[in-house]
């Protein structure tokens, strides 16, 4: 099945529905559906032809939502930007796509002004600015009522990781189905009373709820720019049922005092996007109830695991699903294979691999990139985890932030749980940095609560007691301000770690 062809069918059968919401008005089916087609006509009119790409530099608002519905009657793929990456990033992922038109919200429209002169691909640049609302009336309102094949390019979306340029993931159109069909799966139903809220980016991954929710004939509410109180507020005013979250945005949330209060229409709030501590998820327990679903896998294949909060929250014997990213869930493939490729048993720390419904097919122009990551129908995710009888996946960390200390293997990520247990720590960051004797150590940044008074002693005491006097960091710095981060939120380790290295030929020291 092709994205479009469902989403007219739903805009049909709910025309007279809520379909969007926004921090001003909210739109009918019908009402929506028109504007997509009428910037759909536009993008015609630009000679965007099915197939082409189309680039868009937006907040979660109504252009957003034009956008959406728009690429897909034109039958364009949708290539979003991310508003917080840099102009060097925005123009990479424009010419790495070929894209012909780039829909940017003015207040962005400063950063890529430049890119018509710079990416030869690029023909048009569309500004939402005050005229862009007379713009788009005037365009026309006749569906063009595009025919779409099931394996044409839906979306390229840009991989987050933390290390080198933006990497393109290619969906088709069944696969976009699939894909946002699993992530409907784990959680609560949506139905035609839900409210689906979009706190974050619809470009990453609160996009996957969006279908869902147009598909079943709820309302989907984009709040605009992240703030808080505001998210709450129109969350409580709006009813919202379901919502994606990050942990950070989890926990700026929580921590909020508006968000003392019970939340009767509230069913489920995904966590992904980024691993998550015991300290913020029982935070948001705490803050919403039993609303929580953890979702784990990564742009090239997701979800893979998951589990909601009986499970998240509960006992589970030969397990602990508070330190792990959730069952293998039932649609999908994972083991845990060695540097060689063999599979591993059960318990075994190895490289997680995943094979799952609507997967990556191809980095997009990226062959050699596409033969390494991609083996036998399997891809290679590079995190290190384990599986435990019962089929919950523990994610360890990534294969290139493994400190190896005197012989032994040290997982930042289980330094960083335990240090985010201390009342006053906000977030930690823990990297390797060189030792002459064990070749590399440890080192914690730790990011405190304002008016807190924490030491390096304390810390480094915490995690001995915690996991052993092998595993504590060496050195702890102590911070207010918060920690370097990815443009989806992921935590920049090595950009905490690089100057501890910049003097050395190789990664590694001691006798």
């Amino acid at each position: 099945m092709d994205v479009t062809t469902l989403m007219r069918q739903a805009a049909e059968f709910g025309a007279k529905y809520t379909a969007i919401i926004t921090e001003k008005q909210s739109l009918t089916f019908e009402q929506a559906w028109e504007r997509g087609v009428r910037l759909a006509n536009g993008l015609r009119e630009m000679g965007i032809r099915p197939g082409d790409r189309v680039a868009s530099l937006e907040d979660n608002n109504l252009g957003c939502v034009d956008t959406v519905l728009g690429c897909a009657i034109a039958g364009a793929v949708r290539v979003p930007l991310y508003p917080r990456n840099s102009g060097e990033a925005h123009a990479h992922m424009v010419a790495g796509t070929d894209a012909k038109v780039l829909l940017t919200d003015d207040v962005y429209a400063s950063s890529v002004r430049d890119l018509t002169d710079q990416v030869d691909s690029l023909q048009h640049l569309l500004v939402r600015d005050e005229n862009y609302e007379t713009w788009l009336a005037e365009q026309d309102a006749i569906d063009p009522l595009i025919p779409v094949e099931p394996d044409a390019w839906y979306i390229i979306r840009h991989s987050g990781g933390t290390t080198g340029k933006p990497k393109g993931v290619g969906y088709t159109n069944h696969d976009w189905v699939l894909n946002c069909r699993n992530w409907a799966g784990l959680i609560e139903r949506i139905d035609t009373d839900s409210v689906v809220g979009h706190a974050g980016p619809i470009s990453h991954a609160s996009g996957y709820l969006f279908l869902p929710g147009w598909l079943a004939g709820a309302s989907n509410l984009v709040f605009g720019k992240f703030e808080p109180g505001k998210v709450l507020s129109m969350m409580v005013h709006d009813r919202v049922s379901h919502m994606f979250a990050s942990p950070s945005l989890l926990a700026a949330l929580a921590r909020h005092p508006d968000a003392q209060r019970q939340w009767p229409n509230l069913r489920s709030i995904v966590v992904g996007g980024a691993p998550i501590t015991d300290a913020t998820a029982l935070l948001g327990k705490k803050a919403f109830g039993n609303t929580l679903f953890q979702g784990f896998g990564q742009t090239e294949a997701v979800p893979i695991a998951g589990m909601g909060p009986r499970e998240w929250f509960g006992t589970v014997q030969g397990s602990t699903p508070m330190r792990s990213a959730g069952r293998v869930l039932p649609y999908a493939q994972v083991q845990i294979w060695d540097r060689d490729g063999k599979v591993l048993p059960i318990g075994a720390e190895g490289e997680i691999v995943a094979r799952v419904e609507g997967q990556i097919r191809s980095y997009w122009g990226d062959p050699k990139l596409t033969e390494s990551r991609l083996v036998d129908g399997w891809v290679r995710t590079k995190d290190i985890g384990r599986l435990d009888e019962n089929g919950y996946l523990y994610v360890l960390d990534r294969e290139e932030d493994l400190i190896v200390s005197g012989g032994f293997n040290i997982w930042p990520a289980e330094l960083e749980t335990v240090i985010e247990d201390h009342p006053a720590v906000l977030e930690a960051a823990v990297f390797g940095i060189p030792h002459e004797r064990w070749g590399e150590t440890p080192m914690a940044v730790v990011t405190v609560q304002q008016d807190y008074v924490v030491t390096e002693d304390e810390i480094i005491d915490l995690c001995k007691r915690r996991l052993g006097s092998y595993k504590k960091p060496s050195r702890v710095e102590i911070r207010t301000e918060p920690l370097p981060k990815s443009v989806v939120g992921k935590l920049l380790r090595k950009q905490l770690r690089e100057p501890y290295w910049n003097d050395r030929e190789s990664r590694v020291s001691g006798a």
